[in-house]
């Protein structure tokens, strides 16, 4: 990728002149969005009046500001729109008109009720990519279901793993990792839909759920033998799961080591 300078020697990101509208909240869309917006593209993120719930979350230094909030939502413009009236989802389709992409992670059925589905926002642009990011696919027995990151780390065993490797019983990694490692799938989605429609001129709509997108993120890991039919063993990579991969206690702290191989033994 290349960047463009501006005339007075500012640095453009290599996504400079890409414009998207940001229908998101709290961790998983908003990821998604401030890493294009990292990279330069044109983020317009759209709010309810009340606020993302994320500005109420966290410390902060001024009221609605909270720390997580402001680390989700940088290299973003805002604007206030209430969807629900008539007046707002017509702002937004205006929006949306002037835009190559749209990402939302409300379950589908939700914008569908807004009249902001997919069918409403290509009718006004036909080349707009459509990104949802949600809980469950929607070809599948548990589309349309509700669910937050701790939700699908307990649905696609990461509570589990950490059973298995302490023998303790199942919890949460402390970090968003469903939201976060989903966040950037949606992003590359995103990229990689816009390049087919600068190719074709058509949009697309294109889904990212949450469950799908984070059990092949850990099966690529802990399918083991399982990775072939019929299994050849059990399910789990060994070394990940060993009850002393975790730092080791010396005189003044912790330190991290890791003996990979023979070579790193003998040395």
């Amino acid at each position: 990728m290349t960047t463009e300078t501006t005339p007075a020697g500012a640095t453009k990101g290599p996504l400079h002149g890409l414009r998207i509208l940001d229908l998101t909240a709290v961790v998983m869309g908003p990821y998604a969005t401030q890493t294009l917006g990292d990279l330069g593209a044109d983020v317009v993120k759209v709010e309810p009046p009340a606020g993302d719930n994320l500005r109420a979350v966290g410390p902060m230094r001024h009221p609605g500001m909270g720390a997580m909030a402001m680390h989700l939502n940088r290299n973003k413009r805002s604007i206030v729109l209430d969807l629900k009236q008539p007046e707002g989802r017509d702002a937004c389709l205006r929006l949306a008109a002037d835009c190559d992409a749209l990402v939302y992670n409300v379950r589908p059925q939700a914008m569908a009720r807004l009249g902001l589905g997919y069918e409403a926002v290509a009718a006004v642009n036909p080349k707009i990519v459509y990104i949802g990011a949600f809980g469950y696919g929607e070809e599948g027995p548990y589309a349309g279901k509700p669910a937050y990151d701790d939700l699908i780390q307990g649905a696609v065993g990461v509570a589990s793993l950490f059973a298995r490797q302490s023998g303790a019983e199942p919890r949460y990694a402390p970090v968003t990792l469903a939201d976060r490692a989903v966040g950037l799938q949606a992003a590359i989605a995103l990229l990689a839909a816009v390049f087919s429609a600068q190719r074709t001129g058509r949009g697309q709509a294109v889904e990212v759920p949450m469950f799908e997108a984070l059990a092949q993120f850990v099966m690529g890991d802990h399918l083991g033998g399982h990775s072939f039919e019929p299994p050849i063993g059990p399910t789990g990579y060994a070394r990940l799961l060993a009850p002393h991969r975790k730092p080791y206690a010396t005189a003044d702290g912790y330190l991290s080591v890791l003996i990979y191989n023979d070579k790193h033994w003998q040395s």
